[in-house]
C-alpha cells in the first residue's frame, strides 16, 4: 500500500522552472512562505533525518544496494530534512568535542547519507568532508532561526564556493546582525554590556547636557517599558572631567548617540536612533577605529547610509563628549582612539548620491568642522601634544584602575602593593580608587595602560610601561592624513574657505614650546580656515616625522620617546601606515618595501611586529595580542592601500591573498568562523594571548562574524584577480600559488572546481567523481 501523504498547510507549490536561487541569503531562502516543486511529496511514513551510517567492528554491517542511491540526472540534487531531528543527528555523530560546531579537529566520520527530495526520502545521497557537513549544520540552524520545521535543501548550498559563501554571509547577514540602535526598538540589546563587572545590573543611559528632547524621550521609554528597568541620567556640561568619570565606575551605562526626528504615526514627531555597527562579541557598543574599517566594508557592500550614520555619531560625540570616544560607554569618557574621521567622511562622501550635491556638501562640512575641533582640542593640546618635538601622543586623562577590564587582569600588578600595605587586593583597590592611598608609581603604570588602550593596540610590549611618552608612528601618520584631508577638502569642495561655527581654542602654529607656554589662544570663530594653512601644518609634520621617526639606515619608521629623547627601536608594521597616509617619499617607500616588508610578511599576511622586537616569551612574560605572531585587519588593510598608492600593487595583492587564504581556510575548517584576529605564523584563529579571541564563541552557526574582519575580507577580495579568487577558494597555499610550479596545480584545481559545480548542478552521485577535500 502506498504511504499516506500529508501536506503541510504552509506549503505553496511552484513550477520547477520558477525555483528561487539556491545561494540567496537565508532570510530569503528560508524566510516567508514555504515553496516546493509539484514533484515533491510529504510522506508521514518516512523519516526525513539523515540516514544512519553503516556500522562496523562488532556491529552488524550490510552495504546498501546500489539502487538505494538516487540516480536522477535531470534535476539539481536536493534533500528533504527534518530540521530539529537533523540537527540532533549531526551533532550526535560529528560534534565530538560538544561545542555545537563541526571542526576539522572533531573525530566524527564527516560522512552523512541524506535523503533525496525527488524520492521523497526513500533514496539517499552521501555527502562527506568537513566543509559539507559543517555547512549542513549551519544551514539547518539558519532554517531553525526562520522557524522552519522541514526543508528541501539543495546540494549546491552545501558545496557552494567558500569564498562566495563567506562574502555573501557578510553582506547579507553579518552586517545586519551587528547593527544596533539606541532607541525604543534597540535599547534592550544595546544596553547589555558583557564588560560590566559592577554590582549595578539595571540598564542605564547617559544623555549629554543640552539635549532635553533626548532626555525626555528616554524617560518616556522608561515609563512606557517598565520591564527594561531603564535609568536615565543627564551628564554635566563637562562630561569628561576625570574625577567625575571615576565616580561613574560603580554605575556604568551606555552613552546616548545621534538621533533623528521622524513621524510618530499619529501626526506628530518623535526621535529615532541612527543605526550603527558594533564590532561584535563582547564589544556591544560603537567603537572608534573599529568603525573606520567597518565603514570601508559597508561601503564595499553598498551600505552607504549605514556608514554615513556612523560619521554622524562621531560628529555628535565630538560636540557633546569633546572627542570621538574609545567606545560609547561611560567609562570611556576620558579616552579616545586612533583618528580616522576625515578619511572615513571622504570615503562616504564620494559614494553619496550626486543628485543631492548641496545636501552632501553640508554633511561633509559638518564632519570636517568636527574633525578640526578634534584636531585642535585633542591631538594638538595638552596632555597629548608635546611642543618640544611637535609630536602627538596617546595620553588620556583618567584616575584609578580601568573598570572595563576583567577582574583579574591587573592582579599581578596590584598584589605586591596589597602585600606592602598588609591588606587584601580588594581593599587595596578600593583605597587606591578613592584616593585614600597615594601610589605615584601605580599612577604612572595606569597612565601608560590607559594610553595603550587609547592607541587601540592593547596590549603590546612595544608600548608597555612607556606608551604615554611615545610619539608613535601610527598617530603621526593619521594626523598627517588629517591635515592633508582637511586642506584638500577646503580647497576642492569649499572654495578654499571654511568658517567654523563652534567656539574653541586653536592650537598655535608653528608648534613651538614658547607658543604653547602662552595662555592666549586664537578662537576658532575668529579665523577662516584656508587650505594653505593646513598644507603648511602637513609639511611641518612631515619634517617632524622624518627628523624623529625615520631611520634611513634601517629603512623603517620607529616611535620616538619624548621623555628619553630617543627612538624606540621596536619594529612595528604600523610603519606602513605612512604609505596609506602619503607621508613617505618615493625613496622612503622603496626602502620600506625592499628592506623592511619581508620582516613582517609571514604565511598569513602581516604580523603586528617582528619576533626579534617582541623578545622571548616565558611564563613570566606571556604573549601580547598586538605582537608577533598575531595579525589584525587594520594593519592589513592600511598596508594594502598604501602599497597600491605607491605603485606596489603586486605586493598588495600577495599580502591580500595571504590574509584571504587564512580567513577562508578558517571559515572552511572551523565551522564558518570569522574571528577578531589570527596567529598569522601558524595560520590559526586559536591564539595564545591575554584576551583570547573574539567572534569564536557561537553555537550551530556564526551570525555576526567580527566587524573589522568582515570588512577586511570584503576589501581584500577587491585586490584579488579572478584567477587569484578561484585559487584561494580551492584553497591553494600562498607559497604554492606564488611559485611557478603552483600555476599548473592551480589550473588543475580550477578544472576540479568547475567539475564539482557541474556535478552539483546535474545531480550526479559521489561515486562518479572524487571531490577535493575542502
Amino acid at each position: 500500500m502506498r504511504p499516506t501523504i500529508k501536506f503541510p498547510r504552509s506549503v505553496s507549490y511552484i513550477e520547477d522552472v520558477n525555483r528561487r536561487p539556491v545561494v540567496e541569503d537565508a532570510s530569503e531562502f528560508y524566510g516567508g512562505q514555504e515553496l516546493h516543486s509539484r514533484s515533491r511529496t510529504y510522506s508521514v511514513s518516512q523519516s526525513n533525518s539523515p540516514a544512519r551510517p553503516p556500522l562496523f567492528q562488532n556491529e552488524s554491517f550490510r552495504r546498501k544496494r546500489r539502487y538505494s542511491h538516487d540516480e536522477t540526472f535531470s534535476k539539481p540534487k536536493e534533500f528533504i530534512l527534518d530540521v530539529e531531528e537533523s540537527i540532533k543527528f549531526v551533532l550526535e555523530q560529528e560534534d565530538t568535542d560538544s561545542d555545537f560546531q563541526i571542526h576539522v579537529t572533531d573525530a566524527g566520520p564527516k560522512h552523512l547519507s541524506l535523503r533525496t527530495a525527488v524520492s521523497n526520502g526513500y533514496k539517499t545521497y552521501d555527502i562527506q568532508g568537513n566543509y559539507a557537513v559543517s555547512t549542513l549544520l549551519q544551514e539547518l540552524a539558519l532554517a531553525k532561526d526562520h522557524n522552519r520545521q522541514r526543508i528541501v535543501l539543495p546540494l549546491s548550498r552545501l558545496t557552494e564556493n567558500p569564498v562566495e559563501r563567506l562574502t555573501r554571509r557578510i553582506k547579507n547577514s553579518f552586517w545586519k546582525n551587528l547593527t544596533r540602535r539606541i532607541d525604543a526598538a534597540g535599547l534592550e540589546s544595546i544596553c547589555a554590556d558583557p564588560k560590566n563587572r559592577s554590582t549595578h545590573t539595571n540598564p542605564r543611559i547617559y544623555v549629554p547636557h543640552g539635549e532635553p528632547k533626548m532626555a525626555e524621550y528616554y524617560r518616556k521609554i522608561a515609563r512606557d517599558m517598565p520591564h527594561l528597568h531603564l535609568e536615565v541620567e543627564v551628564l554635566p556640561p563637562v562630561p569628561d572631567d576625570p574625577a567625575f568619570v571615576k565616580s561613574l565606575n560603580d554605575k556604568p551605562g551606555i552613552l546616548a548617540l545621534a538621533m533623528k526626528e521622524v513621524d510618530d504615526g499619529h501626526g506628530g514627531k518623535t526621535l529615532e536612533g541612527i543605526p550603527f555597527v558594533v564590532p561584535g562579541a563582547r564589544f556591544n557598543e560603537l567603537y572608534n577605529w573599529d568603525s573606520y574599517f567597518i565603514s570601508l566594508g559597508l561601503l564595499e557592500d553598498g551600505l552607504v547610509e549605514l556608514a554615513k550614520g556612523m560619521v554622524d555619531h562621531f560628529v555628535f560625540e565630538i560636540k557633546h563628549y569633546n572627542k570621538i570616544l574609545n567606545g560609547s560607554r561611560s567609562y570611556y569618557l576620558c579616552r579616545t582612539q586612533p583618528p580616522f574621521l576625515t578619511d572615513m567622511a571622504l570615503q562616504i562622501y564620494k559614494r553619496l548620491d550626486p543628485a543631492k550635491d548641496e545636501e552632501n556638501r553640508a554633511w561633509l562640512k559638518g564632519a570636517i568642522r568636527a574633525a578640526i575641533k578634534e584636531y585642535h582640542t585633542i591631538w594638538m593640546a595638552g596632555p597629548r601634544f608635546d611642543p618640544k618635538t611637535g609630536l602627538s601622543r596617546y595620553r588620556p586623562d583618567g584616575l584609578g584602575i580601568p573598570p572595563e577590564t576583567e577582574a583579574t587582569h591587573f592582579m599581578h600588578v596590584l598584589e605586591p602593593y596589597a602585600q606592602r600595605y598588609g591588606i587584601s587586593v580588594n581593599e587595596f583597590c578600593e583605597a587606591y580608587n578613592d584616593g585614600s592611598l597615594k601610589v605615584p608609581e601605580l599612577d604612572e603604570y595606569f597612565l601608560h595602560d590607559r594610553s595603550v588602550r587609547e592607541s587601540g593596540h592593547d596590549t603590546t610590549y612595544r608600548l608597555e610601561k612607556r606608551s604615554a611618552n611615545l610619539g608613535t608612528v601610527d598617530l603621526q601618520a593619521l594626523l598627517y592624513k588629517y591635515e592633508i584631508d582637511i586642506a584638500t577638502t577646503i580647497r576642492d569642495v569649499f572654495g578654499d574657505e571654511l568658517e567654523l561655527e563652534e567656539e574653541f581654542p586653536l592650537a598655535p602654529f608653528p608648534s613651538a614650546t614658547a607658543a604653547y607656554a602662552s595662555p592666549v589662544r586664537e578662537l576658532s570663530t575668529s579665523v577662516v580656515q584656508k587650505s594653505d594653512d593646513w598644507f603648511k601644518r602637513a609639511e611641518f609634520r612631515k619634517t617632524v616625522i622624518d627628523k624623529y621617526l625615520w631611520h634611513d639606515g634601517k629603512g623603517l619608521y620607529y616611535d620616538w620617546d619624548t621623555v628619553k629623547n630617543k627612538q624606540k627601536l621596536y619594529e612595528s608594521v604600523t610603519a606602513f601606515w605612512m604609505l596609506w597616509a602619503g607621508a613617505a617619499s618615493d625613496e622612503q617607500a622603496r626602502q620600506l618595501v625592499t628592506q623592511s616588508l619581508e620582516k613582517f610578511e609571514v604565511h598569513g599576511g602581516l604580523v603586528s611586529g617582528t619576533e626579534i622586537s617582541r623578545g622571548t616569551i616565558s611564563v613570566d612574560r606571556p604573549n601580547r595580542q598586538w605582537d608577533y605572531p598575531y595579525a589584525w585587519p587594520p594593519h592589513q588593510v592600511l598596508a594594502w592601500v598604501g602599497l597600491e598608492k605607491y605603485g606596489y600593487l603586486q605586493d598588495a595583492q600577495r599580502l591580500a591573498y595571504r590574509f584571504i587564504y587564512m580567513m577562508t581556510t578558517a571559515f572552511v575548517d572551523y565551522h564558518g568562523v570569522v574571528p577578531e584576529k589570527f596567529d598569522a605564523v601558524n595560520v590559526s584563529h586559536k591564539v595564545d594571548a591575554e584576551y583570547g579571541n573574539q567572534g569564536v564563541d557561537f553555537k550551530l552557526v556564526a551570525r555576526e562574524g567580527f566587524g573589522w574582519m568582515n570588512a577586511a575580507y570584503q576589501i581584500g577580495l577587491t585586490y584579488l584577480t579572478s584567477h587569484m579568487r578561484r585559487a584561494v577558494a580551492i584553497p591553494v597555499r600562498p607559497e604554492l600559488f606564488f611559485s611557478a610550479s603552483g600555476q599548473v596545480a592551480i589550473k588543475e584545481g580550477e578544472i576540479i572546481l568547475n567539475s564539482i559545480a557541474s556535478i552539483a548542478k546535474q545531480g550526479k552521485n559521489k561515486e562518479e567523481y572524487h571531490p577535493i577535500p575542502l
